[in-house]
């Protein structure tokens, strides 16, 4: 049988890896998520990541960590490389999911921009309008957004619905629009890469 996989998720990623897992039959990965809110408080991350390696690493063959940096500032990775496990590449999940090359291209082209993925379209009174309350202080709006110029919506599925909220919230922010489907980009490459080296005995 396959060695066993502890995939540790920020909550932001479980659709797209429950989907990645039922498509390739990766019964051999388990995966355990950490709450996607922690990406206001991101000093919480590498405590939170390390407390649940050292709770999980003697009931798996290997641990794998589906987190970019997150603003952890380099803070996750010193807790990784303690632990002796692998993370997503790049600074964060829009670059993962786009591509490190093409992700610099789009910053190029309009460094003032403001990325969605799917999770952050489907959840963003719930991430972003309500914490920051812009329903109450609606002139924080400019405070927060004053800079950007550009909404690009890096999209993993193609759904409409999606789409049509993605919109909706450049409208809100007054950013032009762009949309950009990538599917699962660096995150299906990786974890596909850890999901086979896990070898058959």
């Amino acid at each position: 049988m396959a060695d066993t996989v502890l995939v540790i998720a920020c909550g932001a990623l479980v659709r797209e890896i429950t989907e990645l897992k039922d498509a390739y039959g990766w019964d051999h990965l388990q995966l355990k998520c950490i709450d996607a809110k922690l990406h206001m408080q991101p000093a919480l991350i590498p405590g939170r990541v390390r407390d649940m390696i050292r709770k999980y690493k003697n009931d798996f063959d290997e641990i794998f960590v589906a987190y970019a940096d997150c603003g952890t500032t380099g803070e996750l990775d010193k807790v990784l490389d303690e632990e002796g496990v692998e993370r997503l590449p790049g600074a964060h999940c829009y670059q993962f999911f786009v591509g490190a090359d093409r992700f610099a291209q789009l910053s190029d082209e309009e460094p003032g921009t403001f990325y969605l993925t799917d999770f952050l379209a489907r959840h963003f009174d719930q991430f972003v309008t309500r914490p920051l309350k812009f329903e109450t202080h609606p002139e924080l709006k400019e405070m927060y957004f004053g800079n950007y110029r550009r909404l690009v919506f890096i999209s993993q599925q193609v759904d409409e619905e999606l789409l049509a909220y993605a919109r909706d919230v450049a409208a809100k922010l007054d950013l032009e629009f762009e949309h950009v489907h990538v599917g699962y980009g660096e995150l299906e490459h990786d974890l596909k890469q850890v999901a086979e080296r896990a070898h058959v005995s």
